[in-house]
């Protein structure tokens, strides 16, 4: 598949680092280039410390020591790079066709783990059931890790079950699910967060000390199927993921 370059922008993005952004929308066609430009410029671009991908944007930090010690004294390392940087988009990327990871994610929606199930489906004037019925109704593309080690930025949810995020954050255990706007989530890590928790996942999301410390990557798809009090005990303590994760 021969991916065509989008439109874009180049800025900077403090003193050692350059921002690439493909528009501020979620939008999957767009995200497949920003993940396929993002490979394509760790192979191609010399002295870069990392390339970072988001929905709609990529940033690539470099080593500007070493990038001014390849330039006459009078360039500017921002305007080399980006110069650089346009060549390489402008080309069109032979991209692979590879099928995503299909992932399934067990959650429990009982009362205990969704504290704020009640209050997003009066915000909607529907019930908690119709809330959980929605929110498995879909299969959710990880557009992004970030926010903490292992967060997954999944969309879109039904309309019907967006809501806006908290005016004020609140502690989130690990893997509780929530809704923000019109994203779903997963908190890996116990943190202050201000999603609409709706449920959670006994499934650790992130391990330090794994060889893959995410359990999810972007470009993954994400089916999320409801568990008991029960289950969800069952699989916090048992060291083998369900079936079909």
């Amino acid at each position: 598949m021969e991916l065509i370059p989008e439109s874009y922008h180049i800025s900077p993005l403090g003193d050692s680092a350059i921002l690439v952004d493909f528009g501020n929308k979620i939008e999957e066609n767009i995200n497949k280039e920003v993940l396929a430009r993002t490979s394509q410029l760790k192979e191609s671009l010399p002295d870069v410390k990392e390339v970072v991908s988001a929905y709609s944007s990529l940033a690539i930090y470099y080593d500007v020591v070493k990038w001014k010690k390849n330039l006459p004294k009078e360039s500017v390392v921002f305007d080399r790079l980006k110069e650089t940087i346009e060549q390489l988009l402008s080309q069109p990327l032979r991209v692979e066709a590879q099928e995503a990871r299909q992932m399934k994610i067990p959650v429990c929606y009982e009362p205990e783990f969704a504290p704020d199930i009640h209050d997003l489906a009066s915000a909607n004037n529907i019930t908690s059931e119709e809330v959980v019925s929605l929110h498995l109704s879909k299969t959710y593309r990880v557009y992004m890790l970030g926010f903490l080690p292992g967060f997954c930025y999944l969309g879109q949810v039904d309309e019907k079950i967006g809501m806006p995020r908290k005016t004020q954050p609140h502690p989130v255990a690990p893997g509780s699910v929530g809704i923000a706007g019109k994203q779903t989530g997963i908190y890996p890590l116990p943190s202050p967060g201000g999603w609409r928790i709706i449920g959670r996942t006994p499934l650790k999301l992130f391990d330090s000390c794994a060889d893959q410390p995410a359990l999810l990557r972007a470009g993954d798809n994400v089916q999320f199927f409801a568990i008991t009090r029960n289950d969800f005990n069952d699989i916090q303590n048992s060291p083998i993921l369900p079936e079909g994760t």
